[in-house]
């Protein structure tokens, strides 16, 4: 928990929700982290028939935490590699709402990476551990 609060723009109640929500779980990839959270699409498939139906249901408490997370780290991480992506899709004229969560998925792995293996994402700024 005190590893995610070095980064600028995560305080102690993002972090607590991270960790007893989150990371305490052994999932085996990215994928199955973004499913469990649930920023991913939630299929229909119906014989020939597939669509998605939006974003699945679960980890609902979390969803919304990192959707905060997300906005909060725009405004404190500007030159992060993550902050900048999503600024140059957004000019390209995607939905700012459809690209947060897209964006929030990638901050979420990219979090997992740096809580289990010590990667810190490109250009994020650390703070010094209190």
């Amino acid at each position: 928990m005190l590893q995610l609060q070095q980064v600028k723009g995560i305080g102690l109640e993002t972090s607590d929700m991270l960790v007893n929500e989150v990371f305490w779980r052994n999932l085996r990839d990215q994928r199955a982290l973004s499913r469990y959270v649930g920023l991913t699409g939630s299929p229909d498939e119906s014989g020939k028939r597939r669509r998605e139906k939006g974003l699945a249901r679960t980890g609902r408490r979390a969803r919304h935490g990192m959707i905060q997370l997300a906005w909060r780290f725009l405004r404190h991480q500007k030159d992060s590699a993550l902050s900048v992506r999503f600024q140059t899709r957004v000019a390209k004229g995607k939905s700012r709402k459809t690209m947060i969560v897209a964006f929030a998925r990638k901050l979420l792995v990219a979090l997992w990476r740096f809580v289990t293996t010590g990667e810190v994402p490109e250009g994020v700024v650390l703070t010094p551990a209190q």
